[in-house]
């Protein structure tokens, strides 16, 4: 399984901790056009392969990848949610979730396929003239269109980093699970 993370260089020191815990980490740098530029090119890197897509403030699970390849064992052709804040994560646990739901990608996996099918979607949207989107409302809006559901894993494999955001410093610095286990 390849897993890709997304870094900029104001968040490059959290690669090592990452690289140590995943060993065949493959670091896509931001080229320099953003969030959402980082997020593209991280998609073009996986290609049509099957990817568990991570971002670069995020504090993994014990055993985090052999956690994560059971549960993708399980769903290997649909979307994986990794983390989620979500009250109902305590209340109901694993789920399937309308696509339209979608939020937060700080972990998440992507069937064979998925990421180059993706990145054609976000092409194709701003070439249409559409304004500037979060990537997590990017893959809503695709999941949606695409009539998919995706598969909401809990406990959280990932937890968020407290810190400001890169892509939105307005945004909460405490944007926790509520299900993660160290």
């Amino acid at each position: 399984m390849r897993f890709i993370v997304k870094t900029c260089p104001q968040r490059s020191g959290y690669i090592p901790y990452l690289k140590e815990r995943i060993p065949n980490l493959e670091v896509v740098l931001d080229p320099g056009g953003g969030v959402m530029d980082c997020f593209q090119e991280s998609l073009r890197v996986a290609g049509d392969d099957a990817v568990v897509h991570l971002e670069d403030d995020i504090v993994l699970t014990s055993n985090f990848c052999e956690k994560a390849l059971a549960v993708i064992a399980d769903f290997p052709y649909v979307l994986i949610q990794f983390f989620s804040m979500r009250k109902k994560d305590l209340e109901i646990g694993s789920r399937w979730e309308s696509g339209r739901t979608f939020l937060m990608n700080q972990c998440v996996y992507y069937p064979e396929g998925m990421s180059r099918d993706l990145l054609d979607y976000s092409e194709a949207w701003f070439e249409a003239g559409n304004g500037k989107i979060a990537t997590d409302d990017l893959v809503a809006l695709y999941l949606r269109n695409r009539g998919m559901d995706y598969y909401l894993h809990v406990p959280s494999l990932v937890d968020h980093r407290v810190g400001k955001s890169v892509s939105n410093p307005r945004r909460s610095s405490r944007r926790q699970s509520l299900t993660f286990q160290p």
